[in-house]
């Protein structure tokens, strides 16, 4: 592919691998514009049409909105599937065809692989000042690689402690503030009897690890030395895996999947007394289990270094303008009113209950108005939110092929959880699975710490 040997600097390892059907898209080629199915110029009014995919509930309501008080721009809306097999596959083989939608949702982890493979546009230059100020640097700081921009935050979920306050108060437990602690309370929780646990380690739990890496200091991937650096068992990760394994081992966690219908029974049930999740995750125990009103209360993580507080993120979406758009600004006008405007948030949020934390941090008092606070017992948990999203550690960069480095790695949590190898063996094994993506994309490449 032309442009190889370039691909040594950040900036090129970012933007010199555009797919085939994005070259097509920008080389003015007739046919791709024929078919694309990006935006167009309706001729009524002058009125710019764009297309926006998104899976996000609540995106039909925000683009409602937006069409009803905007004349210049309008926005036709499709609902895509949530998922690596679903809307992330379908974006990927639309551009190809050079038929990418103008405006796509994408999260945090998968932005590095759709900006290398051209999917994504730089839009650096695009985002005002106005926009940027309004934004948590630590949100914006994800959507940049090499000092270049791909996509705009919507919310940014800091990793936070749920838990049961109905059976602390019973067993007199306290809020752990550290990790020693936290330990302590998983096998006082076990003592207890019932087959309850403190927590379970998530087999498909690529996320969480990563968070908890991430607050522990650990740097899984960086782009220091002009080329992608891999540590996904550096010091810091081997520590936490060491830790959970620990808990595993004196069986004071349940091992299973977060997303099966055990983990939603063990929730019911009380088996466990603490979920380690987003802030988004409040929003989603509310709906999944309304039996459960006013015996939830949120807390800040447990902390490795008290006096030297940090957070990794868990969840979280991105707005990004792609290669296949024609009216890349109109696009940008609508990303920008989306994630920053009051009347967009509320737009969201009236298709239900939810606890985002958005990155502009100015609607905050929105998400706080909207929210039903008696599920958590009347607790501000937004004022908590706001607390912890200060401490999310800057400079954390997600790989360029994080779906395959997750499937790698939750195969061998799953292993590990069935006594077949540790979680140390996972991480290392997640990094070996790792590489050979990133030199079949010709990325320049380095390994560090095993």
């Amino acid at each position: 592919m032309p442009g190889r040997h370039s691909r040594r600097s950040v900036l090129a390892a970012i933007t010199a691998l555009p797919l085939t059907g994005a070259l097509g898209a920008c080389s003015g080629n007739g046919s791709a514009s024929a078919r694309s199915g990006s935006s167009s110029k309706s001729g009524t009014k002058g009125t710019t049409t764009i297309t926006f995919w998104s899976a996000l509930r609540g995106s039909q309501q925000v683009v409602d909105e937006f069409n009803k008080t905007h004349d210049h721009i309008r926005v036709d809306f499709e609902q895509i599937p949530s998922g690596t097999q679903g809307g992330y596959l379908k974006l990927s083989n639309a551009a190809r065809a050079g038929n990418a939608p103008d405006v796509a949702t994408i999260e945090y982890p998968q932005l590095p692989g759709f900006a290398i493979d051209g999917v994504v546009r730089d839009i650096t230059s695009m985002i005002s000042d106005d926009l940027r100020a309004k934004l948590l640097p630590q949100s914006l700081g994800q959507t940049t690689f090499g000092r270049r921009t791909y996509s705009v935050p919507l919310d940014v979920e800091p990793m936070v402690l749920h838990y049961r306050k109905d059976l602390f108060d019973r067993f007199g437990f306290e809020v752990p503030t550290t990790w020693d602690e936290y330990a302590e309370l998983a096998r006082a929780v076990r003592r207890t009897g019932g087959g309850r646990r403190i927590a379970i380690f998530p087999t498909d739990g690529m996320a969480q690890m990563a968070a908890w890496c991430w607050q522990a200091g650990a740097q899984w991937f960086d782009l220091s030395r002009g080329a992608w650096n891999v540590s996904l068992a550096d010091a810091p990760s081997r520590k936490v895996a060491a830790y959970w394994q620990r808990l595993i081992d004196e069986d004071l966690v349940y091992c299973n999947s977060s997303t099966a219908r055990v983990y939603d029974a063990q929730v019911a049930g009380g088996l466990v007394l603490t979920r380690l999740s987003g802030a988004w995750d409040a929003g989603a125990q509310m709906k999944a289990h309304p039996e459960q009103k006013g015996a939830w209360r949120i807390a800040p993580l447990p902390q490795w270094t008290p006096g030297r507080p940090a957070l990794g993120t868990h969840g979280g979406s991105t707005f990004a303008v792609t290669k296949d758009s024609r009216h890349p600004e109109a696009a940008m006008e609508f990303i920008a009113w989306q994630v920053a405007h009051p009347d967009a948030l509320r737009a969201r949020l009236s298709s239900g209950a939810s606890s985002q934390y958005p990155a502009a941090t100015g609607l905050v008092p929105v998400g706080r108005a909207a929210f039903d606070r008696a599920y958590y017992g009347g607790q501000d948990i937004y004022r908590l939110f706001e607390e912890e999203a200060r401490k999310i550690r800057d400079g954390w960069v997600w790989g360029p092929r994080m779906t395959a480095t997750g499937f790698v790695m939750q195969d061998a949590f799953a292993r590990a959880g069935a006594g077949s190898g540790t979680l140390l063996s996972a991480l290392r094994t997640a990094q070996d699975g790792t590489m050979p993506d990133l030199k079949a994309l010709g990325l320049s490449t380095t390994q560090h710490s095993t």
